[in-house]
């Protein structure tokens, strides 16, 4: 999937807070084609008419807001996730290197995928929060914030309803996985050329394709994850869910006899379109906190422009290039104080 590429003139600590931050930008911008996603995955009456009327029919009942219902809780959800993530992935790539330090293609994703389950484990009560925000109706609501959310859930449902669905992750790793590895595997004979040429636009291009093949193959996992999240014998109407079960395997059965099984995918539209936005925000967002950064630690002449410093080594890491400076700093300085005493 689409990813920023790692600079190592970053520190950890900065690099953790671009990612952060441009997740949080992006899914604010493209928060509609979310909520207008997970409304149709649960099946609410707004998303009965097709994508362009789903629009409307949340504006006229939910007003402006009702598009950014649930965006907190995924953006609150984004820090943990990003730190577990990456410190997993570290982990699993660490122990699948070879000698050289090499790792397979395959062998990447598949440590991606585990990384991907440790992270959602993490955070999985935040994504049901998410649901649950989004499934209901806010001029209404029977939730008001992502604490009383948490709360709500945990006294009346149990700790396990904040994990319901959970297992669907899992399950759909696996055809994301698998959907990420027959894009990469066939990239050079996209593009005619070896993957370490690919220009930024080829990277960026790769990574969207790769998201909306791994996604569409995963996303019927996704339907019923979101179902299962939404359902509630507790809220009204059920959570709003169009269908009644009374497990994974039920909804799957339930959803492909009274809907039939293109309704798995439900809701795809509004998740492809929100691929190239999405994923355009978060690079963009990416590169212009990097500038930011790269200045502060002296790579960069201007946050504004990526024209290099004068005489700096660009393959020193932060933390070595400031020992550099600290050096020369002294070394001039003894330098100074010599002169000055040859002269008396």
């Amino acid at each position: 999937m689409a990813s920023v590429q790692k600079d190592n003139r970053l520190t950890g600590s900065q690099s953790f807070m671009c990612v952060g931050f441009a997740g949080f930008f992006s899914k604010t911008v493209t928060s509609p084609l979310e909520v207008v996603k997970i409304k149709s995955q649960v099946g609410t009456f707004h998303c009965k008419r097709g994508f362009c009327q789903s629009f409307l029919l949340i504006y006229q009942n939910e007003g402006l807001r009702g598009f950014w219902k649930g965006n907190l809780a995924s953006c609150l959800r984004l820090f943990p996730y990003t730190a577990v993530h990456l410190t997993t992935y570290k982990k699993i790539v660490h122990l699948h290197m070879d000698e050289l330090g090499f790792i397979s293609q395959w062998r990447a994703i598949f440590a991606g995928g585990l990384a991907g389950i440790a992270a959602a484990l993490t955070t999985y009560p935040l994504e049901v929060v998410e649901t649950r925000l989004i499934a209901q109706n806010c001029r209404q609501p029977t939730y008001i914030g992502v604490i009383h959310t948490l709360s709500k859930i945990y006294r009346s449902e149990g700790l396990l309803a904040l994990y319901r669905g959970f297992s669907l992750t899992v399950l759909g790793a696996f055809p994301f996985s698998v959907g990420c590895y027959a894009v990469y595997m066939n990239l050079d004979k996209l593009w005619q050329e070896p993957p370490f040429r690919f220009t930024p636009l080829q990277n960026f291009i790769s990574g969207c394709l790769a998201a909306g093949v791994s996604q569409t193959l995963s996303y019927p996992f996704e339907t019923v994850k979101r179902k299962m999240q939404a359902q509630s014998a507790r809220l009204p109407h059920c959570g709003g869910v169009d269908v009644h079960f009374s497990g994974m395997i039920d909804c799957f059965i339930q959803v492909v006899r009274n809907k039939g099984i293109l309704s798995l995918w439900t809701g795809l539209t509004a998740n492809t379109i929100k691929i190239v936005p999405c994923f355009g925000l978060l690079f963009t967002c990416f590169e212009m906190c990097k500038q930011v950064c790269l200045y502060r630690n002296g790579y960069i002449i201007s946050p504004l422009s990526y024209k290099l410093a004068p005489g700096v080594d660009q393959s020193l890491g932060p933390y070595e290039l400031q020992e550099v400076k600290r050096y020369l700093k002294n070394r001039n300085f003894g330098s100074g104080e010599s002169s000055f005493g040859n002269r008396w």
